[in-house]
Formats: C-alpha cells, structure tokens, sequence
C-alpha cells in the first residue's frame, strides 16, 4: 500500500546493519528533505504532541496526497522525510489505507525511537490522516 519510493527506502534500511547507521540515514533524509517556508509555521501547521517544534503543511492536488514538513530537530525532519516517502503522491482514499505502523515497523523505528518521539511520530500520522480524511 506505500509508495514506490517508501519500497525503496525500506529495501535501504534492509541493507544497513544496525540502527545506528539507520538513525544516521534518518537523519541524512532530513538534511536532504526542503526546509518549510517560514511563513507556512504557522499554529495552524504545528502538531501536538511532539517533543520537538514539528510543522506539517498538507496539500492536495487532483486528488493526490503531498505535504510540506520541518522540525527544529534533524532526527524529526528525517521521521518527516520518511513519512513524505510513505505518502506523497498517494491518491488521498489511499492515504487512508496506508498501515503506518507496519509499513514503519519494516524499517525497524518503532523499537528504537524514544517514547516522545514514537508519540511524536503518531500525531504526525494522525495529522495526515484527518486531512485525507477530511478531503474524501
């Protein structure tokens, strides 16, 4: 139910070892992932819930799924990327389907992250899932 680039990332994370190297590529993926316009951190982007400062910005255009993000913490920009590679481009019914607790398990984060960040990492997924939801 992920998308071609989620099958990707998780056929990376296969390849690395241990978690420290995936932590590391977490991390990298925030790096990578384009910084939010500071305009859009607004409280109406903010989710709950989290530890660290987390925007999240959906949009939906002809009828697929996408998503701006930003944390002020790398290791939650690159939980942002991962989430953007499990939902982008999805048509918005299908964001509804998207297992994102086994779908994140194959990546082998929910047993490493700390409670807030695995908290953290589920507001971010809920706030996704309203506003599919919303839009169907």
């Amino acid at each position: 139910m992920a998308t071609e680039a989620f099958r990707d990332l998780a056929e990376t994370f296969e390849f690395l070892d241990d978690w420290e190297d995936r932590y590391r590529h977490v991390i990298e993926l925030g790096k990578a992932f384009p910084p939010m316009e500071e305009a859009l951190k607004v409280p109406a982007t903010k989710v709950n819930g989290c530890a660290s400062q987390v925007w999240i910005q959906p949009t939906i255009e002809n009828g697929r799924f996408d998503f701006q993000g930003d944390s002020d913490a790398m290791i939650v920009k690159g939980l942002i990327a991962v989430l953007h590679t499990l939902y982008a481009g999805l048509p918005v019914a299908e964001v509804l389907r998207v297992d994102a607790s086994a779908e994140l398990a194959r990546l082998g984060l929910t047993d490493h992250l700390s409670s807030q960040r695995s908290n953290g990492l589920r507001a971010m997924v809920e706030r996704i899932r309203k506003v599919a939801g919303e839009a169907v």
